[in-house]
């Protein structure tokens, strides 16, 4: 059964808009997070023609100094969430530099919104879930984080990072009732996609419609806590 009251950051686009309309329904309520707000809107539109009763919250995961307000705002409107999705991410700089060529500044931002931003969000929404002993936590994860590409360091070391950090988020809610994920997708078409690789050849990359599909299904499958949804890695 698809959860009826969820969080996802990173939802103007990309696979977080295709959550955001997969779960769009009648009785649902849903809480889109993400920084641009003119996209983030045109996806709560489309969600409500879908009879979701939506909120639009356009904040920014690497300013920590906003996250209260969000979970504050989040927790209002939903009461206590089912399913929250860590989606919103950061590639870095772009093009993507050698580690010894990336700045102190681009290491620490893509740490902060891959990795500290979501723990953060975690920290202040979880315990409402963990209280109702039932709900989801989902970080995306990319194989970048098991495998070491030239130049995809601060990105691939801040999804390490994340997948780490919720896996002993798992063992410490082992027996709550909420289920902790760190989902793979692999490799979809989407804009970080293209700003990451703009030659891949579009028709070797995995709709995130299907791949939003393949996550929902997952989320009351037992296993470890990373794993991949299938496709191309």
């Amino acid at each position: 059964m698809l959860p009826t009251r969820s969080i996802l950051t990173g939802a103007s686009r990309g696979l977080g808009r295709a959550l955001a309309l997969s779960l769009a329904r009648p009785g649902a309520r849903l809480v889109l997070v993400a920084r641009g707000a003119d996209a983030l809107d045109a996806v709560a539109v489309a969600a409500r023609a879908r009879g979701a009763d939506v909120l639009a919250i356009s904040a920014d995961q690497g300013e920590l100094s906003g996250l209260d307000g969000v979970a504050a705002r989040a927790l209002d409107f939903l009461g206590t969430p089912e399913l929250l999705v860590l989606n919103a991410s950061t590639l870095g700089a772009v093009p993507m530099p050698r580690l010894l060529d990336s700045s102190d500044d681009v290491l620490e931002r893509t740490f902060r919104v891959n990795a500290v931003g979501p723990l953060a969000l975690v920290r202040r929404l979880a315990p409402a879930m963990v209280l109702a002993g039932r709900g989801h936590v989902v970080g995306i994860s990319s194989d970048a984080a098991v495998e070491a590409y030239p130049t995809w360091g601060p990105y691939g070391g801040s999804k390490a990072a994340l997948d780490h950090l919720l896996a002993v988020l798992a063992a410490e809610l082992d027996g709550s009732g909420v289920s902790v994920h760190a989902f793979d997708p692999g490799e979809m078409a989407t804009d970080m996609h293209r700003d990451a690789l703009p030659d891949a050849d579009p028709a070797t990359l995995r709709d995130p419609s299907d791949v939003a599909i393949a996550l929902l299904a997952a989320l009351d499958d037992p296993g470890p806590v990373r794993r991949s949804l299938g496709g191309a890695a």
